[in-house]
């Protein structure tokens, strides 16, 4: 029997610190699911948590798609999935399910544990479940151009290409412009639509533990508001001005990306950094709401409230008693 185990839930909850300890208990390596790190030389605004001392492994076999890279070692636990593109490259859901995959089943066949960890929803659902719409490929000029327009020109160009699938939005997906701008994409292109998973070479592990960790609001916004005060302490603004040195401009996806985009308006000089960053802490809170509502629609998930006494001793015994399964 072969087994995935998932950890998921929003941003700092402990995901990472769990997942070596469980790698380490279980002879188990990492597959990161964060759509905001695969970017290199954004560290800080991504939360990467790079040990200072590791280095960019890259693995002796040789493999077919480039973007595979290699991986980091947190307290020698391999992180696969970190730094594989450019921050003005572009990388998908469809790119993360073909790499995952490929990963999952090298990992497998050194017989270990392949830990699924992130906080992207949707990465992780394409991997698990697949996603139809994985197959039509991404325009990114497309949406480029979409990203100019406002959120009502988006949902009104969307019901006159689609008016079924307008109608079946919730309120979160018609205020959500990529959402908008996807299913817009998917429209256009639906006369090119190739139902080629682009895992189709992948077989999904016989056993699938989904982890999820939760906490009260209150006490994981004082934890966001402490980490962003660590990033910004660490570098968080220089990070952003070597990117600009580069050449990377604002436009860009990935400069889209919290912690970066919150930036432009200090950078222009319209805001104060003091104000920047009680606007990023305030962004990141709205974003954890997103990712439990994503999360909590998925039954699968056991949860454990990391405040609660114990709560790893509980997530250790769950996976032990799943692992020692045959």
């Amino acid at each position: 029997m072969t087994k995935l185990l998932v950890i998921c839930g929003p941003t700092a909850t402990g995901k990472t610190s769990l997942g070596i300890s469980l790698a380490k208990k279980f002879n188990g390596e990492i597959i990161s699911a964060d759509s905001r790190q695969v970017y290199i030389g954004m560290d800080l605004g991504t939360g990467k948590d790079i040990p200072k001392n590791s280095k960019y492994v890259y693995p002796v076999r040789e493999v077919q798609n480039p973007k595979l890279g290699g991986f980091y070692l947190f307290d020698k636990i391999p992180v696969w999935l970190l730094d594989l593109v450019k921050p003005n490259q572009e990388f998908s859901a469809a790119d993360f399910v073909e790499l995952a995959s490929k990963v999952i089943d090298d990992i497998n066949q050194r017989n270990k544990l392949p830990i699924i960890l992130g906080g992207t929803g949707f990465y992780i659902k394409a991997l698990i479940d697949g996603v139809q719409t994985l197959g039509v490929p991404s325009d990114w000029q497309l949406r480029r151009d979409l990203e100019k327009l406002p959120r009502e020109k988006l949902f009104e160009m969307l019901s006159r290409l689609d008016s079924a699938k307008a109608a079946s939005m919730n309120s979160s997906d018609k205020l959500n412009p990529r959402r908008l701008i996807r299913a817009i994409e998917v429209s256009l292109n639906k006369s090119n639509f190739s139902h080629q998973n682009p895992a189709s070479h992948f077989s999904l592990p016989t056993s699938v533990l989904f982890v999820g960790l939760s906490v009260d609001y209150k006490f994981l916004y004082d934890r966001i508001d402490k980490r962003i005060d660590e990033q910004v302490e660490q570098g968080a603004e220089q990070e952003i001005r070597e990117l600009l040195k580069q050449g990377y401009t604002w436009d860009l996806p990935a400069m889209t990306a919290m912690g970066y985009g919150v930036w432009k308006p200090y950078f222009e000089k319209k805001k104060t950094r003091e104000q920047v960053i009680e606007e990023w802490k305030y962004s990141e809170h709205a974003y954890v709401r997103r990712q439990m509502t994503w999360f909590k629609k998925d039954k699968r998930v056991i949860w454990f409230d990391v405040a609660s006494k114990d709560w790893m001793d509980k997530v250790v015994e769950k996976v032990k008693s799943w692992y020692n399964q045959t």
